[in-house]
């Protein structure tokens, strides 16, 4: 499939279903992107050291060399970090784990819908987006939060959060006033959509709350939501 001249970044489709890899490009064209395809491993390898893309939606069932194996090679040499977005089936769920652990940076099980793919797309691209003009600082009262630097400060005191005490602070600033599950925060924020163990949400706001919180047995910034999970207030 031709390119087109891109202004959101460079996409690598993986998939050795034309079809596929076809209305993909369509989609992602359509929204603003360019696209390459490689059929099979070797291929996709290859277009990889040929010209790194901004990001891979990479197919784990590949002829050749298979979607993790691509993964490996490519993260041996990704000194740019290129995202990856795997493709797979519904029973394949131990290999997505595997694919996390590698460094994917989320995962779409196969049947999908084409524009959710390119909304994932969106979605890890702009995480990676760290451009100072992209991601202003958000302040609530005292407490400001600057994505760019990855710096919270209470007042004048500048507070030391882990990266998914910062991750889950931010994602739930971006969002004030709207209840999350903590389901929905470990698919979110963690990207783990297929845990069943969700304390570790419980505990990292608990954390949150002694580290922001003026008293975090009264909390002003993130309130539990009964029956449902936590909520940011502004």
């Amino acid at each position: 499939m031709a390119t087109v001249d891109h202004t959101r970044g460079n996409i690598l489709v993986v998939d050795d279903e034309q079809t596929i890899s076809e209305v993909l490009c369509r989609y992602l064209e359509r929204a603003g992107y360019s696209t390459r395809v490689a059929d099979d491993g070797h291929a996709a390898v290859a277009a990889v050291t040929a010209q790194a893309p901004d990001l891979i939606v990479l197919d784990l069932m590949l002829p050749g060399i298979d979607g993790l194996e691509v993964m490996r090679r490519v993260r041996e040499h990704d000194r740019d970090h290129t995202a990856i977005i795997l493709l797979t089936a519904r029973g394949e769920e131990s290999d997505r784990i595997v694919g996390l652990r590698l460094g994917a940076d989320d995962y779409v099980v196969k049947p999908f819908s084409p524009a959710e793919l390119v909304a994932r797309v969106d979605a890890v691209l702009r995480r990676l987006d760290t451009s100072p003009d992209t991601q202003p600082p958000l302040q609530f009262g005292e407490l400001v939060i600057d994505p760019t630097a990855r710096r919270v400060t209470v007042g004048a005191q500048e507070v030391a959060l882990t990266q998914r005490e910062f991750e889950l602070l931010l994602f739930l600033a971006r969002h004030p006033g709207q209840a999350f599950t903590r389901n929905q925060l470990m698919d979110l924020v963690w990207r783990y959509s297929f845990y069943t163990d969700t304390s570790t949400v419980t505990v990292h706001i608990r954390r949150l709350r002694a580290k922001i919180e003026p008293d975090p047995a009264l909390p002003r910034y993130i309130d539990t939501v009964w029956g449902v999970g936590y909520r940011f207030s502004p």
